[in-house]
């Protein structure tokens, strides 16, 4: 059973709480030697998708690009450069144009790591990737000003007139 106090369930009025809606789900595989993030992005492109976020993901990288958890607005040079081979544990997030995807990746002894992701994900043998897209809404980024990064705003898609 869950408990809920009323400060804790509160909704800022600045958040971006979206509402419910209708679900569209698309599937891709992405082959060996191809980049992962930029396979997504030119997906959400060439679909059009304005709501997309990832559904799920398995697979594996030869390597990647992350920024660790300690980064900040002024200390954004946590890097890291992987070189694997790595199996794709967790991949998660929104893909609107400026994506924001969190990956975890295991190595041969099955220790993890994890971060926002960079870019460079080198797919090594498949990347099996289902993309979901909320069809009721539309995603974008502003600019923060307490966290220093560009966030995620949630807003009804504006419907268009088809009776033209």
């Amino acid at each position: 059973m869950a408990v809920c106090c009323k400060a804790a369930c509160k909704i800022a009025a600045n958040s971006s709480a979206g509402a419910g809606s209708a679900l569209q789900v698309h599937a891709i595989r992405v082959r060996p030697g191809q980049e992962l993030l930029g396979i997504l992005q030119a997906f959400v492109e060439e679909k059009r998708l304005r709501a997309p976020f990832i559904v799920t993901c398995v697979g594996s990288l030869t390597k990647a690009t992350l920024r660790l958890a300690n980064a900040t607005a002024t200390k954004t040079n946590e890097v890291v450069h992987l070189s694997g081979p790595f199996e794709i544990v967790s991949l998660v997030g929104t893909l609107n144009p400026d994506a924001h995807i969190h990956i975890s990746l295991s190595d041969f002894e099955g220790k993890t790591v994890g971060g926002h992701v960079l870019g460079d994900l080198e797919v090594f043998t498949t990347a099996e990737v289902v993309i979901g897209e909320a069809v009721d809404l539309e995603f974008t980024r502003e600019m923060d000003e307490q966290t220093g990064f560009p966030e995620l705003v949630v807003q009804p898609r504006p419907q268009t007139n088809q009776s033209a």
